[in-house]
């Protein structure tokens, strides 16, 4: 039984810069694998990816950073975006905003290996609202938030969440479909069940909401449902070739910022 209180706040729209995002692959193999991390937006004119290696499981180290690789992104326009190593697997460019809706590519070599991947902008949809939900769940209370907004219609659409709570690295929330509700008036629910880590008053979030493609939302959807002892695979499939393990996205986004108040209970 859930019992719910809404408390609706004005739409704040950042334009902070965001943390690396905490994502939990499983890095530990017999067989050493390259690890891509490749998240774009349109939040800033710096962009980073990282490259990494995974180890065995008897290594003091969870993933082991490449720093020789060449990476480079083509826009939709065709030009070339060269990364520059900085050092722990990091590449960055400082002068790359990917504000154009349509198709990027990706090509990292490392080696006499190389790796692609091309994925696809979307437009962004707008957010009509933004509230905090307080909810109980045999008898513990968490807060929610929630986004309200139209989803377009007839158009796939895939929309990704994280956050950061007061001022600590960005952490996975949640991927949505429009599959069963395009087209309609839509409310996505973000919220921590983790003991530890849920949202408790006085915690200052901010939520990037990204609209994202359809091999994105694939990658964390099925990140999303691996759990231990189930016939899940180990990690998520890739959208880069050759074997490679994580992601390139190129995506369209908004940042949040939400203080978590106590909802008064008349």
């Amino acid at each position: 039984m859930k019992i719910l209180n809404f408390l609706f706040l004005i739409l704040t729209v950042t334009s902070l810069t965001g943390c690396e995002e905490v994502i939990d692959l499983d890095l530990n193999s017999s067989d050493p694998k390259f690890v891509i991390e490749a998240d774009l937006n349109d939040l800033s004119n710096e962009q980073i990816i990282r490259v990494s290696q995974t180890v065995n499981v008897d290594e003091p180290y969870s993933s082991k950073a490449v720093n020789d690789a060449i990476v480079h992104v083509t826009d939709v326009q065709g030009k070339q975006h060269s990364f520059t190593s900085i050092g722990d697997g990091i590449y960055r460019s400082t002068n790359f905003r990917p504000t154009a809706n349509g198709k990027y590519s990706l090509r990292v070599n490392i080696g006499d290996e190389e790796f692609l991947s091309t994925t696809t902008r979307v437009p962004y949809v707008n957010v009509d609202s933004l509230g905090i939900m307080e909810e109980e769940i045999f008898n513990e209370y968490y807060f929610v938030l929630t986004f309200k907004f139209f989803d377009p219609k007839n158009v796939d659409n895939y929309y990704k969440y994280s956050y950061s709570v007061n001022g600590g690295p960005f952490k996975f929330g949640n991927v949505f479909s429009d599959k069963f509700n395009n087209g309609l008036y839509v409310t996505h629910e973000i919220t921590d069940r983790d003991e530890d880590t849920k949202f408790v008053v006085g915690d200052s979030i901010i939520v990037r909401r990204e609209c994202i493609a359809k091999d994105v939302y694939d990658f964390w959807s099925e990140l999303k449902s691996i759990n231990p002892g189930t016939a899940a695979p180990a990690n998520p499939k890739s959208n880069i070739s050759n074997g490679s393990l994580g992601y390139f996205s190129v995506s369209s986004a908004k940042l949040y910022a939400v203080k978590i108040e106590q909802i008064r209970k008349d």
